[in-house]
């Protein structure tokens, strides 16, 4: 089980902290390296976002990035790994969010809705991501189990540990079972994401997070 604890915001500190003087220390190349590959990942979104994972060639997502060829191999494997890293890093920004925005919150319900409003702004600010994050996934059975068990899992336990939280203190039902409550939480925003990514009429993401928590909330009650 996830929990989140002060010595856990404590480490997240640490750990931001430690990254930013990491950073200041790099050499102008290692800079440059770092800022080469962020360049390549969000070509490869902009990219498979326009033609799908499959019909994506490793050239386009070098033209589009502005390197030769094998730059793109300097730096992952083949397409299949670009595609992991976009899933993986989006995850782990999810997650990093999550945990400092939930560490703020006393309610255990609040932290519930931050979670909601983070992940469908988070989707909701970069379309391109959105659909391959929403898309794209399911086209790769492999991919997927891959990714449920590692990253997805890690962000599971964070809701887990939130509700249950809440259960404690008598803010949701005490006979739910939490693991089945964090899939119907993962599933709601799961679909809301994919409907936006699909929809006919222009809308914001962002603008469903309070009536989407609002109906899990008071169903979880």
């Amino acid at each position: 089980m996830f929990t989140i604890t002060p010595s856990l915001g404590y480490l997240v500190a640490s750990i931001g902290g430690f990254m930013d003087a990491t950073q200041s220390k790099l050499s102008n190349r290692e800079r440059k390296k770092i800022e080469k590959r962020q360049r390549i990942l969000d070509a490869a979104i902009k990219v498979i976002a326009k033609n799908g994972f499959q019909g994506t060639t490793v050239a386009e997502v070098a033209s589009e990035a502005q390197v030769a060829d094998g730059t793109i191999y300097l730096y992952f494997q083949n397409k299949d790994d670009l595609l992991i890293t976009i899933f993986e890093e989006t995850m782990d920004r999810f997650i990093a969010d999550g945990v400092k925005e939930i560490a703020k919150r006393t309610s255990p319900t609040d932290k519930l809705r931050a979670i909601v409003d983070l992940h469908l702004s988070g989707l909701g600010s970069n379309e391109d991501l959105a659909a391959v994050f929403q898309i794209e996934l399911r086209h790769s059975i492999h991919t997927m189990k891959q990714f449920s068990q590692t990253k997805l899992r890690d962000y599971f336990n964070i809701i887990e540990g939130v509700i249950e939280e809440a259960q404690r203190a008598g803010e949701l039902r005490a006979d739910l079972d939490p693991w089945t409550a964090v899939k119907v939480v993962f599933g709601a925003l799961d679909e809301m994401a994919t409907n936006w990514v699909l929809r006919k009429k222009e809308y914001a993401l962002k603008d469903m997070a309070a009536p989407t928590i609002d109906i899990l909330i008071n169903g979880l009650k």
